[in-house]
């Protein structure tokens, strides 16, 4: 108790530090995240920083803290929160449970390609859920995507049927049980780091993600089978402090926002790079892939239409779902 304390205490102290620090001088932003230094999130930030700094004469920078290094996703957007910290790359189901809307992105067979993903989470209907955040004590910058997420296992997985039974790794997100759930799968909840032991052990029988995660924790050795079921594309998101954000001039804030927004294209030539290096590796490293067009794509999208209804619980979620759907 004496160290959660001395731990509240010493955030706080940090985030009055902040808040009492004024705009006319040159100020550092410090921006967290879990991934490794050289993750394409976390140069797309310092990509950041550096167009931030050109816009305000190298009055404003951003430095980028990585590798878990000032805390899990969890820690970090608890910082932010109170303004201890000024800016958090998460994934979004970190919001799930403060942000009812972001997990509009992560609902299962929402978008048909990574088009109509761009087109509507880089457009309008981002926009809508990146506002948000507001209410919650956030001002929602942008969105990076992540990739389609696939399911991989000992086994081919191509239909529904072939989920019936399985124990598969989920998020621990209310959205990600149900979503594996309805599949006919049994969810099972674990650390990410824990993955790898769960499928070389027997514990869990399969696991999703996209492909540079698949190859970077080395999972494509304990289950050699990645089939693209491509049943979720749930993005990252960067978010700012709205306490810090607050103090700023409107000059900053629009530069900043700037900023951000013109990250994203830069991020998205190193996530397809990613992608592409990561699914060459898997290759040469014996794993199997079973090809999107190979996979009963409607047994699936027919299994997860009462997630849907499950999680868009007010009548602007469920208007803002059927916008994406529409969009063509």
């Amino acid at each position: 108790m004496k160290f959660q304390l001395k731990k509240l205490s010493g955030l706080i102290a940090v985030a009055l530090f902040a808040l009492t620090a004024t705009t006319t001088t040159a100020r550092t932003f410090r921006s967290a995240d879990v991934h490794a230094k050289d993750y394409p999130t976390n140069l797309a930030v310092k990509y950041m920083g550096d167009e931030l700094s050109k816009a305000t004469g190298g009055k404003d920078n951003i430095k980028v803290f990585g590798d878990s290094s000032l805390g899990s996703e969890k820690d970090t957007v608890e910082q932010v929160k109170i303004g201890a910290l000024d800016l958090v790359r998460v994934n979004t189901s970190a919001f799930h449970g403060i942000v009812p809307e972001s997990m509009i992105p992560a609902f299962p067979f929402l978008f048909r390609d990574l088009e109509h993903f761009r087109k509507t989470m880089y457009g309008p209907q981002g926009e809508k859920i990146l506002a948000a955040f507001d209410k919650a004590g956030f001002v929602g910058l942008a969105f990076y995507e992540s990739g389609a997420r696939s399911m991989y296992a000992k086994k081919p997985i191509k239909s529904v049927a072939d989920m019936k039974g399985l124990k598969v790794r989920v998020q621990p997100s209310d959205l990600w049980v149900s979503l594996i759930s309805a599949m006919g799968a049994s969810p099972a909840p674990m650390p990410f780091a824990e993955v790898y032991t769960g499928l070389k052990t027997g514990l869990i029988d399969a696991a999703e993600n996209n492909y540079p995660s698949y190859e970077e924790t080395k999972h494509f050795e304990a289950a050699p089978v990645f089939s693209e079921t491509m049943h979720a594309m749930p993005p990252e998101v960067l978010v700012f402090s709205k306490k810090i954000w607050d103090t700023l001039t409107k000059e900053e804030q629009a530069a900043i926002r700037k900023a951000a927004k013109d990250s994203v294209p830069y991020y998205v030539k190193l996530w397809e790079a990613k992608e592409k290096d990561a699914k060459a590796a898997i290759i040469k490293g014996g794993a199997k892939i079973i090809p999107a067009s190979d996979i009963d794509r409607k047994s699936f999208v027919e299994a997860e239409k009462p997630v849907w209804d499950k999680f868009a619980t007010t009548p602007e979620m469920k208007a803002l779902v059927q916008e994406v759907v529409n969009t063509k």
